[in-house]
């Protein structure tokens, strides 16, 4: 689906003010213990939290209400938290439009007026009237269930599309006439699948066998399978294409080409490289017939025209290449070179029958535009140093949407004429910001093991560096994951009176190749973790900040690298937030969803020596007893089946009992919410109020 580009969130002014940093004196919830006791390799590890995995148990429950109630009670204390709701509330509320995309002779559009849950789905027809077409507000009275996939048929006259209830990554699939708006009796259950129309007949999509209702452990060892669905018939008729008992892989996914000519499968068995399969659809009952076999590159077809494939590979190009070859001889050894590898990671996207090279370079953006010989056309002026987003569209378009942000530019929406490269505002956001005022600078430190690491600082202009200045610094580091500028306004609530928000490009992400991701894997993953806390060190160094005034944040792996620095460095910071974290290192793949994780990770079943690794920093099992904790506030979610919830539950217990000083270590678990994809608005709202105010009571700074 396409991403609504100008979703912001916004925090109010504040004051920094010296304060009194309060001590925790509400108490704990009493969290028994079990005699549990598990053997690796001849270790004997104590779990003695494992009952806390059962989130659907009675007594898990009642531990989750007692902590809430018991993190609730401290929240309300903080005298300026409800000013900060308000505040979010009020300027939160602006229209927010995403980039338009035309299907079927309209044109649609997603619009948020302001403080709705769950933005709109529009169409309009030449300048006539708006109209909606799909209000996923009205799936559920307190906008928990969203829309998370669309997908139109050629022709448009036919969509289907994926709700999420709860944040939940199992989907129901819909199938809706788009001339009548009618849905249609097709409704599926998917998980982690797109929607591949095969003309108006049917379509693909991937899912896994439903595990038992309320179980996080089954589904370990199912595999993701492919099928085809036929309109008009049972979900229990639908055609098994890839996977299953003859082709078991961990994660498949299906996508016709644009042409319609074939259907490409890709297939893995880790979060990292992949398999890619083809079959031609305009001959009947043609095989599918193997491109890449093996899990040691990543590709993908971008486009089919005339009979060529044209493929993105990292394939003897750790930082990727575009290459062409002839669908009926697709075998890598019939690749010709398109778009060479170059020192930049590369993504290729098309539209108008052209292809468009997006390199990050150094965490920013550059979009290079050239046509199906591989001939360099011109590259696209971007308005600065940040991030670009789009820059797709059919063959027949000739013009195309891209969205482009950075840390002190709020997120804006340009058109751009194909053939003269000119681009022009399509929509900005209307938000309260002085982007003068401010200025993002990127700097290279130096990690542990001597290695530059690049970090964006970014703050108001003329701050002192007086080692006093609040400072979010934040992380993600992992599963080839960039992090490249983006505007948030929630931020500004440092920035606007001399606080600086930090983000250093750390190994493990995807901001230099294949290179740069594999140094922060497996037994390289502590790497990730000295670049963080380098990266404290060199805030503190400069005179940006102090321990006093620094807090730390992350959310899924990055929330397992809030948690491995702050058991590794407790006294470096001031604040934590591990939100949505992998905390348990030993048993993560035992989970539903984290048996795919294992390129990134290893696991502790691998061998003796990968098990000692992860013993070594896995969050849950590195809390010591008698040591002080920085103010922690673990965030997690009930329907989260991604990470599971079981990993902060035990992470926030070990810690609670640990915790030797005044510092509070509280968990604040969402309920009728998942991983953090569909959040309602409202949900948001609340939690950046609970978490700013839980910082700047922290810290000792005030908001007024």
């Amino acid at each position: 689906m396409r991403q609504l580009v100008l979703s912001l969130t916004l925090l109010s002014a504040m004051s920094v003010n010296a304060q009194s940093k309060p001590a925790f004196t509400g108490k704990y919830p009493a969290t028994k213990t079990i005699d549990q006791k598990d053997d690796f390799f001849g270790t004997t590890v104590a779990d003695p939290y494992r009952w806390l995995e059962n989130d659907t148990a009675d007594d898990t429950r009642e531990w989750v209400v007692k902590e809430n109630e018991v993190t609730q009670a401290y929240l309300q204390q903080i005298p300026f938290r409800d000013a900060i709701r308000k505040r979010l509330t009020v300027l939160w509320n602006y229209e927010k439009y995403s980039a338009p995309f035309k299907e079927g002779g309209y044109t649609y559009f997603y619009k948020n007026d302001g403080l709705q849950n769950q933005s709109v789905l529009y169409r309009q027809k030449g300048n006539e009237q708006p109209e909606v077409f799909l209000d996923p507000n009205k799936f559920a009275a307190d906008g928990t269930t969203s829309l998370s996939g669309l997908e139109f048929t050629k022709d448009g006259s036919l969509a289907a599309y994926t709700i999420s209830e709860g944040g939940a990554d199992w989907n129901k699939l819909i199938v809706i006439n788009a001339a009548t708006k009618e849905v249609m009796d097709d409704t599926l259950e998917v998980k982690f699948s797109g929607v591949a129309w095969k003309g108006n007949e049917g379509f693909y999509y991937s899912r896994y066998d439903k595990p038992k209702e309320g179980s996080q452990l089954s589904g370990m060892t199912d595999k993701h399978q492919l099928f085809y669905h036929r309109l008009g018939t049972k979900q229990t008729e639908d055609v098994l294409v890839f996977g299953g008992v003859q082709t078991p892989r961990r994660y498949i996914g299906g996508y016709v080409t644009e042409d319609q000519h074939y259907l490409v499968i890709s297939a893995a068995n880790a979060t990292y490289g992949n398999e890619l399969y083809l079959q031609d659809l305009t001959k009947p009952n043609a095989p599918i017939v193997p491109v890449v076999t093996g899990f040691e590159t990543e590709q993908y077809v971008a486009y089919s025209n005339n009979g060529k494939l044209y493929i993105s590979t990292n394939k003897n190009a750790p930082n990727t290449k575009l290459v062409v070859t002839d669908a009926a001889t697709p075998t890598p050894e019939n690749w010709k070179d398109l778009i060479p590898e170059t020192k930049f990671p590369l993504s290729v996207s098309t539209c108008g029958g052209k292809l468009f090279a997006h390199y990050i370079k150094d965490a920013v953006s550059q979009v290079i535009q050239y046509d199906l010989a591989g001939k360099k056309e011109k590259e696209i002026t971007l308005p600065g140093l940040g991030s670009a987003g789009g820059f797709s569209g059919k063959k027949e378009e000739k013009e195309l949407y891209y969205s482009f942000t950075s840390y002190v530019y709020p997120p804006t929406i340009f058109r751009y004429d194909i053939a003269t490269g000119k681009s022009s505002v399509y929509k900005k956001a209307n938000v309260q910001f002085d982007a003068g005022a401010y200025e993002s600078t990127q700097m290279f430190y130096t990690s542990k093991d001597g290695t530059k690491i690049p970090m964006i600082i970014t703050h108001k202009k003329g701050i002192e560096l007086n080692g006093k200045n609040p400072t979010m610094l934040y992380g993600y580091g992992g599963f080839s994951v960039s992090l490249t500028p983006a505007f948030s306004i929630s931020n500004l609530v440092f920035m606007e009176n001399g606080g600086v928000y930090a983000v250093p490009n750390l190994r493990g992400g995807g901001e230099y190749g294949d290179e740069w991701h594999n140094a922060g894997t497996k037994m390289q993953k502590q790497n990730v973790f000295d670049d963080f806390i380098a990266a404290a060190e060199f805030l503190i160094k400069q005179n940006y900040t102090s321990s006093e005034y620094l807090a730390i944040s992350g959310g899924s792996n990055g929330g397992l690298l809030v948690g491995a620095c702050m058991t590794q460095r407790p006294e470096l910071y001031r604040v934590c937030f591990p939100a949505v974290g992998v905390m348990d290192m030993l048993r993560y793949h035992k989970f539903t969803a984290g048996a795919g994780w294992a390129y990134d990770y290893g696991t502790a079943d691998d061998n003796k020596e990968m098990f000692n690794y992860l013993y070594k920093y896995s969050p849950v099992h590195n809390v010591k007893k008698g040591t002080c904790y920085p103010a922690t506030m673990v965030t997690t979610a009930d329907h989260d089946d991604r990470v599971v919830p079981a990993h902060s539950f035990k992470f926030a217990a070990q810690l609670q009992n640990a915790q030797t000083c005044e510092n509070p270590v509280l968990i604040r678990i969402e309920s009728k919410a998942g991983h953090g994809a569909g959040k309602p608005t409202s949900k948001i709202i609340e939690e950046q109020a609970d978490k700013w105010s839980f910082m700047l009571w922290n810290i000792g700074v005030d908001y007024k």
